[in-house]
């Protein structure tokens, strides 16, 4: 898999996103690193263009479902045939980056799967993530096994027949929904599961949001 891009979605990740893009540039020396400040108010922007190839700076928070966009807009016009996205907040290991682009050969799709047992997630994180990756699953009818993870990579094709919707974390839950539903392959590669940083993800309001976007595609494919 060639032209290969990396989105990294970036809200007050001053401290975590050198580290990351470091990693990236490292275990993928040849793709382009796409980082989009989500309306930060440290120095997000300035660590991003320090080293990544392409920054986009959004003047207020939008959420990561809008950074995302933004982020495969210039990957889309930059002509990348794969996509990888992954989180700013130091939760991903970028040394695996290569392995979710290598699994494209056989899939259009592949998560980077975190392992979901006691002392590697949290309890809530644990308890959100089986719940909707079980959602997602009896929905499109394959088995998914981290339906929250945005540790992903896709090929170009997945992103321009898309038309997800929602600025925050539900974006990606529908992302895959429709992905699976128009025949893209679905593949999954072990990752391991680092929490440390605190996370953007609001447990209540966004798992409510993830919850509702499940719902209305499950409701779709009732009618």
């Amino acid at each position: 898999m060639t032209s290969v891009a990396c989105v990294i979605p970036a809200f007050d990740a001053a401290g975590t996103l050198a580290a990351v893009a470091s990693g990236l540039r490292a275990s993928l020396p040849h793709a382009m690193l796409i980082a989009v400040d989500d309306g930060s108010s440290d120095h997000t922007y300035d660590v991003a263009q320090g080293i990544c190839d392409r920054v986009v700076r959004l003047d207020v928070n939008h959420g990561k479902g809008a950074a995302l966009r933004a982020g495969f807009a210039v990957a889309l016009d930059a002509c990348a045939s794969a996509i990888v996205t992954i989180d700013a907040d130091g939760q991903h290991d970028p040394a695996r980056a290569p392995e979710l682009v290598a699994a494209l050969a056989d899939a259009d799709v592949v998560i980077g799967t975190r392992e979901r047992t006691r002392g590697t997630m949290p309890f809530g994180r644990r308890f959100t993530n089986a719940l909707a990756s079980a959602a997602v699953g009896a929905i499109v009818g394959v088995a998914v096994r981290d339906a929250q993870s945005g540790y992903r990579a896709m090929r170009r094709q997945v992103l321009e027949s898309s038309h997800a919707s929602g600025d925050r974390y539900e974006y990606e839950t529908e992302l895959l929904i429709e992905a699976v539903r128009a025949g893209f392959r679905l593949a999954s590669v072990d990752v391991p599961t680092v929490y440390g940083a605190p996370s953007h993800f609001r447990a209540w309001n966004d798992s409510l949001s993830v919850v509702r976007t499940i719902w209305r595609h499950r409701a779709g494919r009732s009618s």
